[in-house]
């Protein structure tokens, strides 16, 4: 795996937000680390960031945008297969999601989610060509390789931000951001209750035909305290 990243070995102080399993940022924790670091024989220790568009950086990158943001595919979903919630007993309060590759220990943090959901694609044909009907929602630049099944009825819009969701694995906490640009594209279909319009909640999602109840099943993933708060953002 180290051969796909370049590592910056530079030691950092640095102000990390903690991003929860049930979603959401928390008070500032320092934590110190050297990018490269070894903290017992061949052991390596490698440190990460994931913004809410699911761009993934090594966390000291003072500059953090498309230019220096990993885009090697097969790096991206050979890390993001093996993430994991952080339960190492290192950097669990500053970074709390964790790749294993061999010996070496990827730490991550992230703005909202560790996984982020950026395109919406149809599925793979099968063996006579034909494209499948179920449609997957992508993450964090794995294009066809970092899928979830796309299920129209589990998005939720969360009130206070506006930002959509969607479930992912409960291995990287059960809750997936929509990338801002997918979600402006798929707002147009959400139907609000004729009472409250667009102030409210959506209480369906209509798409391909259908118009499908949200079941707002995520809403139980964000504490109560977050709802009256709520995240600033917009909507992704």
């Amino acid at each position: 795996m180290s051969l796909l990243r370049t590592a910056a070995l530079s030691c950092r102080s640095v102000a990390a937000l903690r991003c929860l399993p049930a979603g959401y940022t928390t008070s500032r924790s320092t934590a110190t680390y050297i990018q490269g670091q070894s903290p017992e024989p061949r052991i390596r220790e490698y440190f990460y960031y994931v913004d809410h568009q699911g761009q993934l950086f090594l966390d000291d990158t003072k500059v953090k945008n498309f230019v220096t943001c990993f885009k090697d595919k097969q790096f991206l979903v050979f890390f993001f297969t093996r993430l994991r919630l952080n339960q190492s007993g290192r950097y669990e309060e500053a970074f709390p999601f964790l790749s294993l590759c061999g010996r070496e220990r990827n730490f991550m943090r992230c703005d909202d989610r560790p996984v982020v959901f950026t395109h919406l694609l149809q599925s793979p044909a099968g063996p006579q060509g034909i494209m499948g009907d179920q449609e997957l929602l992508s993450y964090c630049g794995g294009g066809e390789k970092l899928t979830v099944p796309f299920r129209p009825e589990a998005l939720y819009m969360h009130p206070a931000s506006g930002r959509v969701y969607h479930p992912c694995s409960e291995r990287t906490g059960s809750v997936g951001l929509v990338r801002s640009a997918l979600a402006i594209e798929l707002s147009p279909f959400f139907v609000y209750a004729p009472e409250q319009g667009q102030s409210g909640q959506p209480t369906h999602f209509l798409w391909r035909g259908k118009q499908h109840t949200l079941t707002n099943e995520l809403a139980e993933s964000f504490p109560t305290a977050e709802e009256g708060s709520g995240q600033e953002g917009g909507v992704g």
